[in-house]
């Protein structure tokens, strides 16, 4: 897109258009959250259950870190075609299968009796949730025009702290149903949480609409309106960049945004996938539902500050440095959390931690989404996310080799902070790019 359409103000856009955009962001956003709500918790939920699968199915530390990152192998290998294919037949069918699936394969975890049964249930897990982060971003674009997006985004991006706001009571509360029925708790955790996703899914084939033409709850004329200005968008980014969906995989710049979200989600499941045990110790506390309440708290910041930073992204534009600024932010945080051993503090640094990289990755999304256009979009942000997820293999995997290299929880936590200050040094740089999205 020029970087005159871009610079206009937001005025520009017709008081109809904005009566769609509006009842799109009321009628899609919530369920679009609630989908990743379920997605991350499922996802995630192993960290409640590390302790229970070391006894029940004995896992060591470094085979529970192998298969946590597991989940991302598969996940990437499968995002591109993924979001071809949901570009092809259009979201609301494709992300009813998606959810189905991986809600069924999460439920399964409850039968976990050994490594390598964990180590195929989380590959499968990938496999069958791949595509439906990067679909969402492409639905997105869709909907909302870029002048918009960073909000939409930033709400969408409300489901992660949601997830760990809402995961940690629920997953803790479900550990403690242990022998309920002769299951353990982490049983009770995996089954009830999975099943969850299966009942979404089958909702979404009736809830979700495609794009703004099929919208039937739009009048006539918002339909019309919101379609045009998406069209017209679509038109100018595919006139200036001229890019095939495979041309798009082998794109310097492209490459260069999946570099930058690799530094993201190191930051991001560096710290999610050890956060309980790590409250645990701080509070000295076992992981339950007291823990769960407290590894709430750093979510529920990131909460409040993702609304406000979105807003102020897309009134200023400056998508650049906001992002840049919250990665530092975030790479403080994870430094605060390694160094003191104050419980205060400790939190504190956390909740920085969490704010940062809540806070950077929608504004991120709004610079790719700018960028590119059609089947190139999708390919692209599947590759993007499917490369830049490859961080959740490798972050637990890297905590754990420092940890045990160095003997310090510490030093693992201040090697994963490096991440998100090269983050913000890639995101400063890509003013070295041609400026053609801004």
């Amino acid at each position: 897109m020029s970087s005159a359409a871009v610079s206009e103000p937001e005025s520009k856009f017709e008081p109809v258009v904005e009566r769609a955009m509006s009842k799109a962001r009321w009628r899609l956003l919530p369920f679009l959250m609630l989908m990743f709500v379920i997605a991350f918790i499922d996802r995630s939920n192993i960290g409640f259950a590390e302790q229970a699968l070391e006894v029940h199915a004995g896992l060591s530390a470094s085979a529970y870190a192998f298969g946590a990152g597991l989940f991302f192998i598969g996940y990437a290998v499968f995002e591109v075609p993924s979001n071809l294919i949901m570009h092809k037949v259009g979201a609301r069918l494709w992300m009813a299968r998606i959810m189905i699936t991986w809600g069924l394969v999460a439920a399964a975890f409850m039968f976990i009796n050994g490594p390598t049964m964990f180590y195929i249930l989380r590959f499968l897990l990938g496999v069958a949730e791949a595509g439906f982060f990067p679909g969402v971003i492409l639905y997105l674009t869709y909907w909302f025009p870029r002048r918009r997006r960073g909000q939409a985004t930033a709400l969408f991006y409300m489901g992660l702290p949601i997830a760990n706001m809402v995961g940690g009571p629920l997953s803790g509360g479900l550990l403690e149903l242990d022998g309920l029925l002769g299951l353990h708790g982490h049983q009770w955790m995996f089954m009830i949480e999975g099943l969850i996703a299966v009942l979404i899914g089958i909702i979404t084939i009736w809830y979700l609409t495609d794009r703004p033409k099929d919208a039937k709850w739009l009048g006539s004329e918002e339909r019309e309106a919101l379609q045009k200005v998406m069209d017209l968008e679509d038109r100018e980014k595919d006139e200036e960049v001229k890019l095939t969906w495979w041309k798009a995989l082998l794109n310097v710049r492209v490459l260069y945004f999946a570099l930058i979200y690799l530094t993201i989600q190191l930051a991001v499941y560096g710290l999610t996938f050890f956060l309980p045990r790590q409250v645990a110790t701080i509070t000295g506390q076992d992981v339950g539902l007291v823990v769960g309440l407290l590894v709430a708290i750093p979510w529920v910041c990131a909460l409040v500050t993702n609304i406000f930073v979105g807003r102020i992204a897309d009134k200023t534009g400056n998508y650049q440095s906001i992002a840049t600024i919250m990665l530092v932010i975030s790479g403080v945080g994870l430094v605060g959390s390694a160094v003191t051993n104050n419980p205060f503090l400790a939190m504190v640094s956390l909740s920085a931690a969490a704010v940062g990289f809540v806070s950077a990755q929608p504004i991120f999304w709004n610079i790719p989404t700018g960028y590119l256009a059609g089947a190139a979009l999708a390919s692209g942000v599947g590759l993007i996310n499917g490369l830049g997820n490859l961080g959740g293999f490798i972050a637990p995997n890297l905590r754990v080799w420092v940890v045990e290299a160095f003997g310090s929880e510490a030093a693992g936590l201040i090697m994963l902070s490096l991440a998100p200050f090269l983050g913000a040094l890639l995101v400063f740089s890509l003013r070295l790019f041609e400026r053609k999205p801004q």
